[in-house]
């Protein structure tokens, strides 16, 4: 009742009280159908926790066919962006391609020096996150002025922490951000169990030795909900906002949101 900041010309400026748009990352791998099923399953369980989820996929190109974040960008964000008006299923998660305006948001920022993703507040407002899924060289330089600790789901082998370790080593050179580095357990036994530990491990050392950070493991059992949700929560309470300056969100403010928009036209549903 005693809100301050907003006059009586608020509603003709657009100008409404709203909950910040929460940012959380996730760096894509080469080949790595079990982080991509992984991404999905955190983003369900968000949504079901009532937080509106929108994916901006930095693996996929926008297309006149395929309409994605390149389009929306040209659009005029006086408009409230996706979804403003309405609600709809909190089974759908929403994604849209987004590698070539996430190359343009990474460009317009090294022009302009301002922080990459606060351009993308007045299209999404409207949602209660918005997850970046993208190649870590693309990941990095977007999360610049924010304090997200992106996600890396490690696939097993030798070439799996590999392609893992390359994937911190990008994000911490140009953002300097720790990351969280979840392997996902296929089956219950004590064999997989211990290499893949072992694999963390040698994953931890590696990181310690040469990016000069201790590296955030788990693990996480692909026929355990509660390890999904368990995951999709430390992420959350590790996610940016955006609104004016990108900061991080304290762990005390991990609540529900009422409400989910609806998809538009160039939306995908997952």
């Amino acid at each position: 009742m005693l809100d301050t900041g907003f006059h009586q010309a608020a509603g003709l400026s657009s100008f409404t009280p709203q909950a910040q748009l929460r940012v959380l990352a996730v760096a894509s791998q080469e080949r790595a159908s079990s982080g991509l099923e992984m991404l999905w399953q955190i983003c369900a369980n968000l949504q079901r926790l009532g937080y509106p989820v929108m994916v901006l996929d930095g693996t996929a190109l926008e297309t006149d066919d395929t309409p994605g974040l390149s389009h929306v960008l040209q659009q005029a964000p006086w408009n409230d962006g996706l979804g403003s008006s309405a609600s709809a299923s909190v089974t759908s998660v929403a994604v849209i391609p987004a590698a070539r305006g996430l190359h343009q948001l990474q460009r317009q920022a090294y022009t302009e020096g301002a922080p990459p993703l606060q351009g993308l507040l007045p299209y999404f407002r409207a949602y209660g996150l918005l997850v970046l899924h993208a190649p870590a060289g693309l990941l990095g330089p977007l999360l610049t002025h924010t304090s997200t600790i992106p996600l890396a789901v490690m696939e097993g082998g030798s070439a799996g922490v590999l392609s893992c370790y390359k994937s911190l080593k990008q994000i911490a050179t140009h953002s300097g951000l720790p990351c969280t580095v979840a392997s996902v357990l296929q089956g219950d036994g004590a064999s997989e169990r211990r290499r893949t530990l072992g694999a963390l491990r040698t994953l931890q050392d590696c990181a310690e030795r040469h990016l000069g950070g201790r590296v955030r493991t788990t693990t996480v059992s692909a026929n355990n909900p509660h390890d999904v949700q368990r995951l999709a929560l430390q992420l959350l309470e590790n996610a940016g906002t955006i609104s004016g300056p990108l900061t991080a969100l304290p762990s005390s403010h991990v609540t529900g949101l009422s409400g989910t928009p609806e998809p538009t036209p160039t939306v995908w549903s997952h």
